[in-house]
């Protein structure tokens, strides 16, 4: 652990409010229960207090508000939370600060205001451009709004945005994949998430698929649209740094770049995951019990990362924490694992940990390996999976 000291945590903080819940989601998050939201904003600021007092206010260089719905979140109430973060955390100048927004949610004044109170950079959800498809997945917002809101954040002064497209669901064409892409583009956008749809458990979209309602998803479709998708961002100037993530120079999301060099983040709210101080954990599911937990919860007294929301913890093995570096570095499309950074980390090269299933996928052309760094080739990009699965 004492290769991961030098570099500042990241924070995570998760508000698992949605006025509606898409077709696709199974993330930790709950419809109708808006009138918790206050109270809800008590219990995470306190459990920012907690964590930060328990790790002795550690360096942060990055946070991220994610859920769910943030942007469901008034200006007041970030300034509640921002200054627990403060007096929790040392915030490093220039640090990024992002927070996810439903388009239809964002107005100029509301930007502003959260302009203000200390976030530099927006993710939003666009997912499609296309009204069918929209209404497919549950969207609230429609192709205007996302022009509206991309405006607003202009305005206020965000020079760090990122839009996030679905392609590979149910009746997706590649035209209007292509239209999706060129209308996206056309925004004019710092960073591009573009995110496979995977049929999860528990899920309305899991349900139409096997009760025959939509199609399955086709699988050879989607890979086709991968490969467009990376000729068209590459045209436009973005470059690919991990499987699903493009960005132009200078702004890839430094907080995503936490998880995939598998560095320690603190996740906090209900149903968040963290790494900290050899632990990996989560947090209560439920917002009543994770409220309710943290309502009267002492400020001193726990183990960092834990507060009284953390419901399970797993230690994490050396043998593990090499396992997760491979899974998340080799995501990483340009820089992969860096074997002098391992070598440090671990005291061994890479090829001598795992080199048996690295040079057996080498060996098929799935990734490249050389004197400085293992990484995946274009067609290693789209069987990646194989790999992971051999790792694990």
């Amino acid at each position: 652990m004492d290769f991961l000291k030098q570099y500042p945590t990241s924070i995570y903080l998760h508000i698992p409010f949605c006025t509606t819940k898409c077709t696709y989601c199974a993330f930790n998050t709950y419809t109708h229960l808006e009138h918790l939201i206050d109270g809800f904003v008590d219990a995470l600021a306190a459990e920012t207090r907690i964590a930060g007092r328990a790790g002795q206010r550690p360096r942060a260089g990055t946070i991220f508000f994610g859920g769910g719905t943030p942007s469901l979140l008034t200006p007041h109430h970030f300034d509640i939370l921002f200054a627990a973060l403060h007096e929790a955390f040392y915030i490093e100048d220039g640090a990024e600060i992002t927070f996810e927004a439903n388009p239809n949610d964002i107005s100029y004044a509301y930007v502003r205001d959260l302009r203000a109170v200390g976030f530099n950079r927006i993710s939003l959800g666009v997912q499609t451009v296309h009204a069918s498809e929209l209404a497919l997945f549950r969207r609230r917002h429609d192709n205007d709004q996302v022009a509206q809101a991309v405006a607003a954040a202009r305005k206020a002064g965000y020079d760090s945005l990122n839009l996030d497209l679905i392609y590979g669901f149910p009746h997706q064409t590649m035209e209007n994949w292509r239209e999706t892409l060129a209308q996206t583009l056309a925004l004019q956008p710092e960073h591009v998430s573009l995110y496979g749809l995977v049929l999860e458990e528990n899920t309305p979209m899991l349900a139409w698929v096997e009760g025959g309602r939509v199609p399955e998803p086709d699988d050879d479709l989607a890979a086709e649209m991968y490969e467009v998708a990376g000729e068209m961002m590459q045209a436009a100037g973005f470059g690919q740094y991990e499987i699903s993530n493009w960005a132009r120079p200078g702004y890839e999301c430094r907080h995503n770049l936490q998880y995939w060099w598998n560095h320690p983040y603190v996740g906090l709210g209900p149903g968040a995951h963290g790494y900290a101080n050899g632990v990996r954990y989560a947090t209560l599911l439920s917002p009543q019990r994770y409220i309710k937990a943290l309502r009267e919860a002492p400020l001193d007294g726990q183990d960092y990362p834990h507060t009284p929301a953390v419901q399970d913890t797993d230690p994490v093995s050396r043998d593990g924490e090499i396992t997760d570096t491979l899974l998340m570095g080799l995501r990483l499309t340009q820089t992969g694992i860096n074997r002098h950074d391992f070598q440090q980390r671990f005291g061994e090269d890479v090829m001598d940990a795992r080199g048996d299933i690295l040079a057996r996928h080498a060996a098929t052309g799935l990734l490249e390996v050389s004197s400085e760094r293992v990484r995946l080739t274009t067609e290693g990009r789209l069987l990646s999976n194989l790999i992971f699965r051999d790792l694990v």
